[in-house]
């Protein structure tokens, strides 16, 4: 004889009231967590009591909504839809809430590492321009040495042409200047006029060429001053520092290949985390999930869905034990309906119970009382026990689990079922 066993009747057997109890203090916790989130996430929209009202009236919905699916039997459908679209609530905002708080602490530094990276294109741009004015620099240093000693021993160096650009306007800076003077400086050799024209610009050149080198080491010591996790506001200080502070002018004097690409640092405008406002910060979740979902869109989603998914589980399958399954409201039913205690009840149907021949517990219908009827005739519609024949009696074949159930029931004694067991005794 077959019976479809009843799924809460079999799940009834093994709670036990502390585990329950468990169950729903989780269940509890992990609402708030989920509350919590889902007030955040309606935060950043909404002002802050619409978001804490709003918030609460959806979490204790969705807790509510589980527990009557768990334990009730009508309107499941209804129930489900409800549970639903409020899940679908919750579950949006609470993932713009963790995806902004994701986001809160690695957006920053995801920004800090680009700046990084762009003021390190630009200086090395400035170190590339400052080596190869510096490498001028010192030809140049060399010639006019040069060109002074040759000026002193031989003279008329200024009269001669030159391929150098800069050094060509030296020659016809001494001339110039030599022009100025009245005839009676003749060109010739010796420490004349030209002679120490000739010096005083190899003196500038030198000093050039100690800013130049000066320069090379302040932007050698920027690199290692700064790093890729300093605040993008440190950052650009320290490079509006050491590239404001370059010689530009003597660079393009020295690289004499007319106006130098200088460097130009971003704006601090560029390198901000502009998504820290409310609703922006709403529109940048929805926006990126939609359009191009990253690994952080879709662990904030999952662990957003994951939270309410379990706070449904925990209460769908807690609710019935915490309230009762259908057959142990139905056996208090019965024993309210006989005036007794359920306990007592369940000891008195237990005790006119007997084996049938296939092993299956068996109660014959004339034994029975009023509740004991009416318990037996629910399950009989639920096709926990079987209405058959035994003898010419009618009885009641019950299912494995209703047996169990029953024994359950009296497994701890109640107060009532001592009393009775104390008074029978005497």
């Amino acid at each position: 004889m077959a019976f479809v066993s009843s799924a809460s009747g079999t799940q009834s057997l093994g709670a036990r009231r502390p585990l329950v109890i468990s169950l729903i203090v989780a269940s509890f916790l992990l609402s708030i967590v989920s509350w919590y989130t889902t007030y955040l996430g309606m935060a950043l929209y909404l002002s802050n009591w619409f978001a804490f009202l709003a918030s609460l009236g959806i979490q204790t919905a969705l807790v509510m909504v589980a527990w009557l699916i768990g334990f009730s039997q009508g309107r499941r459908v209804l129930l489900i839809a409800v549970y639903a679209i409020t899940a679908v609530v919750s579950v949006g905002f609470s993932y713009v809430s963790l995806y902004t708080w994701f986001s809160a602490r690695e957006r920053p530094a995801t920004v800090q590492r680009q700046l990084y990276d762009t003021l390190s294109a630009a200086s090395a741009k400035a170190t590339q321009l400052v080596a190869a004015s510096q490498e001028e620099a010192q030809k140049h240093v060399l010639a006019l040495e040069e060109m002074t000693a040759a000026e002193k021993a031989h003279g008329y160096i200024a009269r001669a042409h030159d391929a150098d650009p800069y050094l060509a306007g030296i020659r016809d800076a001494v001339a110039e200047e030599a022009r100025t003077y009245s005839g009676g400086y003749k060109e010739g050799t010796g420490e004349g006029l030209r002679y120490t024209a000739f010096d005083r610009y190899a003196k500038l050149a030198r000093q050039t060429l100690e800013r130049l080198q000066q320069a090379q080491a302040s932007l050698t010591a920027l690199r290692t001053k700064v790093r890729p996790n300093d605040p993008a506001a440190v950052q650009l200080r320290l490079y509006h520092e050491t590239l404001d502070a370059l010689p530009w002018g003597e660079i393009e004097k020295q690289l004499h290949a007319g106006k130098v690409d200088v460097p130009v640092l971003p704006g601090m405008a560029e390198y901000v985390d502009q998504t820290s406002g409310a609703q922006e910060d709403l529109l940048v979740a929805v926006e990126g999930l939609v359009k191009a979902p990253n690994s952080r869109h879709i662990f904030s989603l999952l662990l957003a869905a994951f939270i309410d998914i379990v706070v449904f589980l925990l209460a769908y399958s807690s609710g019935p034990y915490f309230f009762g399954a259908p057959e142990q409201r139905w056996c208090q039913a019965g024993a309210a309906l006989e005036g007794v205690d359920p306990q007592l009840f369940a000891r008195d149907l237990l005790r006119k119970i007997h084996p049938a021949e296939n092993g299956m517990a068996r109660v014959y219908v004339d034994e029975l009382n009023s509740g004991e009827r009416q318990l037996l005739m629910l399950l009989g519609a639920r096709e926990l026990a079987l209405l058959s024949q035994d003898g010419g009696r009618g009885c009641f074949i019950l299912d494995q689990s209703m047996h169990e159930m029953l024994m359950d029931m009296i497994a701890s004694r109640s107060l009532p079922l001592r009393a009775k067991a104390q008074s029978a005794t005497v």
